[in-house]
């Protein structure tokens, strides 16, 4: 794989529905290739089919309805080996995956995720909403409600895995489980506070500049051309 970039520049391709297992090879080939210098940071955008992944702090005991339930409504459930708990993926949700290498771009993990957090409030109070951070809880948070999730790995001070913003997906499915131990009636979404629909471009739109803004890097939107080097099915 040979993809051009630097590390002033941060190509963000917009993938739309990938599955999820296709996602994290996507991740792991990119970061191999960013910590050989073969690229530059990148940001992935997409949207997951429906799916639980459950982090490396809490397992299973965090899934509160029957195995059948999540078979009828045709929702897998994967391990993986980003931070946090359990959380629920589906259409209309905003995934973001940084492969950022916080070496050359001198932060540290901390740092990194309240960076990750403050580009999401950013985007968030461009649309009138006003959020925060909780410090025991990672993510980001309207009143009592949380909005985004934040999950991450570094391994050789390349980052995966990254957040999780609720637009316009069906909340309902975070009550089939504790998300990232919390109750699933804590969740909400940009288009729930807004009262009516909301594009998922025109969150992208404003995501690009506030990460950009953020973390000192300029963000372009590019196409697919991501999933064909790495022959990756999109949907």
């Amino acid at each position: 794989m040979s993809i051009s970039g630097s590390t002033t520049s941060c190509s963000a391709p917009y993938l739309g529905i990938v599955p999820y297992g296709h996602a994290l090879k996507l991740q792991q080939e990119l970061a191999q290739a960013r910590a050989e210098g073969r690229i530059g940071d990148v940001l992935l955008l997409l949207q997951h089919p429906p799916v639980f992944t459950i982090g490396r702090f809490r397992g299973g005991e965090d899934i509160t309805v029957p195995a059948e339930t999540l078979a009828r409504d045709g929702i897998a459930v994967l391990h993986t080996n980003r931070g946090g708990g359990i959380t629920y993926h589906g259409p209309g949700q905003l995934v973001g995956y940084p492969i950022l290498d916080l070496k050359e771009n001198r932060l540290g993990v901390r740092e990194y995720v309240w960076k990750l957090e403050a580009a999401i409030m950013s985007v968030l109070l461009a649309l009138d909403i006003r959020a925060h951070q909780v410090a025991e809880h990672p993510g980001v948070w309207v009143g009592e409600k949380k909005i985004c999730s934040i999950g991450i790995h570094v391994s050789r001070h390349i980052t995966t895995h990254g957040f999780a913003l609720n637009v316009c997906n069906d909340l309902r499915y975070f009550g089939y489980v504790r998300p990232c131990g919390l109750s699933g009636q804590v969740m909400t979404s940009v288009s729930e506070l807004l009262g009516h629909q909301v594009a998922m471009d025109t969150i992208i739109e404003t995501l690009l500049p506030a990460f950009s803004e953020m973390f000192g890097l300029s963000c372009e939107q590019e196409s697919d051309r991501w999933l064909s080097i790495l022959d990756v099915p999109n949907g």
